[in-house]
């Protein structure tokens, strides 16, 4: 009777359901979780009249399966020898068995004695350290003196059993990973990301699966033991680099418990529950980790929330977890979320690189109208002229960055994360929250405890006053020695504009196109009015105004207001021309931050030249067609030869940076991450 009891108790203690019952099982469609799914099959495939078993056995009662009890209960009208109801249960055996006082064997319904405890731990160990997930099943007949067949049951007061179950057996099934899953946990490891299981199953289970999915490789502090043949105390921390933590500690985890967990390097938590996953993501933001979390349930909402980044699945996520969610994975796939990786570092190294060509050109503009003050020159470059640079070719070359394929996808993708956890950065962020602490608590006069908890519920309000009391808080800090120091602190963080993008932008290549410009533009005075530096230098403090003639220091000619015009024009068309050439380089000399700027990545992005022919073809006809000459104050008799000075420019710099790479490739290499010993 035991096998029988268990296909009644799975069939029958259940919310699965199916679609339609007049085709075969195999052609059916379940609603349900996956387990609940896999035991109706499986029940059905078994009983040849379960199509009518919900008819022939009514629920007169039920008890959803909760993170609380993890066990679910239901009652049923069907008759024994003495009554008329029987109550199942299944849920995680552990909690089931304690639940019960007897055990059907073969020759009957007995009492629990060693022998029957020490086969359910090997059976269910067995099962367990499989993968597989292994679920429980009792059963009660009750009574009918005590419950008769209209008896009403209530949660609130209880008036069911709670005790005193016959256990009937255990069930496992193999749940297997999702295609892909292995890849991206992998994937997600190489590339520096920290990748935690939180479950509500078995340990062993829970470390099974870890292993099938790359997610553990290493041996946990028990197995090292068993492998050594010696107590888990004689083996030093240090020495391992995987943990499983049981859910029923978590509760008396101690500080320094917590920072040992998560000095590991592969992490399992594992019989948890809802609030134990928002302590998780709780403390790991604590270190100041970046914390995203996947779920789909109501009870993961909380952590969802309050995670950096909230994942809910779209398929089998409630609506509560996707509004609590920043993210919804169309697929429920956790491989999309390596595309989401990569595609989030793509964007940032491109914006990166369009950030250090926008700002290149805005050093010839400073210079230009700084040698205009300062010198004094002839303006080399007019402000309307400037917004020719800023929102005609430079709009259409920057934009291009955002279609700019990966250099290299795997050395994307072993990029160190840009804000590492370390010793240090913990260290760093406890002081500042300390120190935000102490000045809540001098502002406030509340106890620390206090002044923390309303700090952290203030920062998560929303709404007009909450937001303008930050940007009060905000503002007030700019005037503090903290904020000076601690914004120039030294760190292992990268920035969208770090050093090197302001190096390159502000002093080479800016310095590099600067001269090129005065080049072109002091050459072309010359070439087309005879106008020699010496005289734009001696003059240029009234050039073009009435009264400011001169003769010419090198043909003696007299120079009037309208020749000084018409030489700036000269002047400034090439100096316009000469950013824009010089530009042109830039534009793929800035795709290269992995490699030197030479490869078939170059060539892959077609918009790239699209934008360079669009913004060549722009800045030609601002300069060449003479009705422009009036509003924006250039000379379309300027020779082509000057393109010349600008592509040689151009080619200085595409030299420079080549140099460049090598020698900050030769002295600080690319931090890519370690490799993983094992990871498949």
């Amino acid at each position: 009777p035991g096998p029988d009891e268990v296909f009644h108790i799975a069939g029958l203690c259940t919310r699965a359901r199916f679609d339609r019952t007049d085709v075969p099982v195999v052609e059916r469609t379940v609603s349900g979780d996956a387990t609940e799914s896999g035991l109706l099959r499986c029940v059905a495939s078994r009983l040849p009249d379960f199509d009518t078993i919900g008819d022939r056995f009514e629920k007169v009662f039920e008890i959803p399966f909760n993170s609380t009890n993890k066990w679910a209960m239901t009652i049923h009208k069907k008759k024994h020898e003495t009554g008329a109801l029987m109550l199942y249960i299944k849920g995680a055996p552990e909690r089931v068995l304690a639940l019960c006082s007897t055990i059907m064997t073969e020759t009957g319904i007995v009492s629990i004695a060693a022998e029957h405890t020490a086969k359910f731990d090997q059976a269910y160990t067995y099962m367990a350290s499989k993968g597989h997930r292994v679920l429980a099943f009792a059963a009660l007949a009750l009574p009918g003196n005590e419950f008769p067949e209209d008896f009403e049951f209530t949660k609130d007061p209880i008036n069911y059993p709670t005790k005193d179950f016959t256990f009937y057996g255990l069930v496992s099934l193999e749940d297997p990973p999702k295609h892909g899953v292995r890849e991206a946990v992998g994937h997600c490891r190489a590339a520096g990301i920290k990748v935690m299981m939180v479950t509500g199953d078995h340990p062993l289970t829970a470390e099974a699966i870890g292993r099938k999915i790359n997610m553990m490789l290493t041996d946990t502090k028990s197995s090292l033991a068993r492998k050594r043949q010696v107590p888990e105390s004689e083996i030093n921390e240090s020495e391992v680099k995987a943990i499983v933590i049981h859910g029923d500690t978590i509760d008396d985890l101690s500080e320094k418990d917590w920072e040992n967990i998560f000095d590991k390097e592969e992490i399992i938590f594992a019989r948890t529950s809802p609030k134990h996953k928002l302590e998780i993501v709780k403390h790991a933001q604590s270190r100041g980790h970046i914390v995203g979390v996947t779920g789909d349930g109501v009870n993961d909402s909380p952590a969802l929330k309050k995670a950096d980044l909230g994942i809910a699945m779209n398929m089998s996520g409630s609506d509560v977890s996707k509004e609590a969610a920043a993210m919804v994975l169309l697929d429920d796939n956790f491989a999309s979320t390596v595309s989401g990786i990569e595609e989030g570092r793509l964007i940032f190294q491109n914006l990166k690189k369009s950030v250090q060509y926008t700002i290149s050109h805005t050093m010839p503009e400073v210079w230009a109208n700084l040698f205009y003050i300062v010198v004094p020159l002839p303006l080399p470059l007019q402000a309307v002229q400037i917004l020719l640079v800023d929102l005609g070719f430079e709009l259409f070359m920057a934009l291009s960055y955002a279609y700019d394929p990966s250099e290299n996808k795997t050395g994307l993708m072993k990029l160190a994360p840009r804000k590492p956890v370390n010793e240090k950065s913990i260290d760093r962020l406890r002081l500042r929250k300390t120190l935000d602490r102490e000045e809540h608590l001098a502002r406030s006069g509340k106890s620390s405890e206090e002044a923390a908890e309303e700090e952290e519920e203030g920062d998560e309000k929303k709404g007009f006053v909450p937001a303008m009391r930050r940007t009060a808080r905000n503002i007030r800090r700019l005037f503090t020695k903290r904020f000076w120091r601690e914004s120039f602190e030294k760190t292992d963080d990268e920035t969208l504009v770090d050093s090197d993008v302001l190096s390159w932008a502000y002093l080479e290549i800016g310095t590099l196109e600067t001269i090129g410009c005065f080049v072109m533009y002091f050459y072309a005075m010359y070439y087309h009015c005879n106008i020699v530096p010496y005289d734009a230098v001696k003059y240029g403090s009234n050039w073009g105004i009435e009264g400011n003639e001169f003769n010419n220091s090198l043909t003696g000619e007299l120079v009037d207001k309208n020749a000084q015009l018409t030489a700036q024009s000269y002047g400034q068309s090439a100096y316009y021309l000469g950013i824009m050439f010089q530009q042109c380089f830039n534009l793929f000399v800035c795709k290269a931050r992995l490699a030197m700027p030479f490869g078939t990545y170059m060539f892959q992005n077609r918009v790239s030249f699209y934008g360079l022919a669009g913004g060549a073809v722009f800045s030609l006809l601002m300069v060449y067609i003479p009705p422009f000459n009036v509003a924006f104050g250039t000379q379309y008799r300027i020779s082509p030869l000057f393109w010349g000075i600008g592509l040689g420019f151009g080619v200085v710099i595409f030299a420079y940076a080549v140099l460049r790479m090598w020698i900050k490739r030769l002295l600080s290499p690319l931090r890519y991450t370690s490799d993983i010993a094992g990871l498949q």
